[in-house]
């Protein structure tokens, strides 16, 4: 399949690498153009995983199983059937615009994880008066649990085994799904984009790993947070915010599975996304022991600031209860001295505050008005 990566984190490079390596036609853009032209004059991506160390083609010429590095956004979208865009949800309100206007019939876009960013971007499509069919989709996790090792080297701990996905519109799922099969066979259709957005793992594992840790994060050069910041006491926290989101889902009538975040420690149990085993191999790869630092890692500008506000708001919207949700989010603002609610993915600020429950699951199915 032709297919485009969009970004330059970790999630991207594994994406491009991964997907050129199962044999797709991979087109590559990202804002900082001169290193991916460094890495196209390099002509190798190294992609490390269960299988060892392999180099990933990269070059001018479009071909199955190579990476094709595009400093033009429209050039990279041009033709693909799907455009997978593994940023940060922080990305979104500046990629959106410029992406909008570029975007053809019958092309799906897919968000890993989204954080509800499905609608932004549909209502980015409306604003530029494209009226071109595309589905957006999201996931509950990234693809891959992966880190970057330097400038031409990803190394790729698990690979998802199950990605629970919602389109919007939801008329769109059965095409947009045989697409994405195509690249992730992993997925799971889940009802609409709203339930695809409450599947976020995100915003429950990381506000409170960040903040509980918040301490030793500043005073250490470099800290394990699966590791030494996995503890009892914040494993407590961290299952009872996800009841919350678990409740949140069971109110607006979604149906299980809900995706535990209980079954990613388990041993025993349903298999979560990542499959068995997939905490012990992120620790065991000693990947995740860096400097983070506290105020601008996406933990908290991503799955605090815009991943516990969107739970929150859902449930103020809802009349359904997050106290813990909105515990994390208040001691989060006041430890970047900032209202991450009035700066956060709200219904508030996509636009949806005002609907009724009958419009919402009209637009969820349908999308905005043509």
């Amino acid at each position: 399949m032709d297919l485009t990566i969009l970004g330059g984190g970790h999630g991207a490079f594994a994406a491009a690498a991964a997907l050129a390596d199962g044999g797709h036609t991979v087109r590559w853009w990202r804002r900082n153009a001169p290193a991916l032209a460094a890495l196209g004059e390099r002509g190798t991506l190294g992609l490390r995983d269960h299988r060892g160390l392999r180099q990933v083609p990269v070059g001018a010429a479009p071909r199955p199983g190579a990476i094709r590095p595009v400093a033009d956004l429209a050039g990279a979208v041009r033709g693909a059937r799907l455009v997978v865009v593994p940023l940060p949800a922080t990305a979104h309100t500046d990629l959106a615009p410029r992406l909008a206007p570029l975007l053809g019939d019958g092309q799906v876009v897919l968000l890993p994880p989204g954080t509800f960013g499905t609608v932004l971007f549909a209502e980015a499509l409306a604003a530029a008066g494209n009226r071109a069919r595309v589905a957006f989709a999201e996931t509950g996790t990234l693809p891959y649990l992966a880190r970057t090792h330097g400038p031409d080297e990803v190394a790729v701990s698990a690979y998802a085994t199950r990605l629970p996905t919602g389109v919007f519109p939801a008329r769109s799922a059965e095409g947009a799904f045989r697409v994405l099969r195509e690249a992730y066979p992993a997925v799971e259709p889940v009802e609409d984009a709203l339930s695809g957005a409450l599947m976020n793992a995100g915003p429950v594992i990381h506000p409170p790993l960040i903040l509980m840790n918040a301490g030793p994060l500043e005073h250490h050069a470099s800290w394990d947070i699966h590791q030494e910041g996995t503890q009892p006491s914040i494993r407590r926290v961290t299952d009872a915010l996800d009841a919350e989101r678990i409740a949140l889902r069971r109110e607006l009538g979604y149906g299980a599975p809900h995706f535990p975040l209980a079954d990613h420690y388990a041993t025993a149990g349903d298999e979560w996304m990542y499959g068995r085993g997939a905490h012990g191999r992120l620790t065991d790869s000693g990947d995740w022991r860096e400097p983070v630092d506290l105020l601008h890692h996406r933990y908290l500008t991503e799955d605090t600031r815009l991943g516990l506000s969107f739970l929150v708001s859902t449930g103020r919207w809802a009349g359904c209860p997050t106290p813990v949700a909105q515990g994390l989010l208040s001691i989060a603002s006041a430890v970047t001295g900032t209202d991450l609610y009035a700066r956060g993915r709200t219904w508030e600020s996509l636009g949806l505050a005002g609907l009724t429950r009958p419009a919402l699951r009209e637009l969820l199915q349908e999308g905005f008005s043509r």
